[in-house]
């Protein structure tokens, strides 16, 4: 199914671009949350005259991303735990408590910005980025030290 993408998809494109995706992606997520438009004559006329529209909306919201990203750039997140042996923790350091820490400092982040592959179960310092924008992903660093 062709559509046309109103703001920048990961992997996918940027706005204005026409690309084919499947039709439950389509049905379900683009077009529901006003991502895409389906590729119709009409549509394609509009979003030609949308097109420098949203392009400067998608500058205004990178430019905010990259401000929050020199920020973010300088945060460090302490987390204390405890150890058993070989340094492992009891428990781990879950995208949640990243959330909640980064909340805590002031920064408005979602859970699915975090690019956490996995909890953290040993002690050391992480880099760990934060997807803000399609093109602007800072890492902070996060200290994982005995208790």
């Amino acid at each position: 199914m062709e559509v046309i993408l109103r703001q920048a998809v990961d992997n996918l494109g940027h706005p204005g671009d026409i690309v084919v995706v499947s039709p439950g992606y389509a049905r379900n997520y683009l077009l529901p949350r006003g991502i895409a438009y389906q590729a119709t004559e009409g549509n394609k006329k509009r979003i030609a005259q949308e097109k420098d529209r949203l392009l400067a909306a998608e500058s205004e919201r990178r430019e905010a991303a990259e401000s929050i990203a020199t920020k973010l750039e300088e945060v460090s997140i302490t987390f204390s735990a405890r150890v058993g042996e070989e340094g492992k923790l009891f428990g781990s350091v879950t995208v949640g408590d990243i959330v909640e820490q980064l909340e805590a400092q002031g920064f408005s982040v979602e859970k699915r910005q975090v690019e956490l592959d996995e909890p953290i179960k040993a002690l050391g310092v992480y880099r760990i980025p934060i997807r803000l924008h399609v093109d602007v992903r800072p890492e902070i660093k996060v200290w994982v030290i005995k208790q």
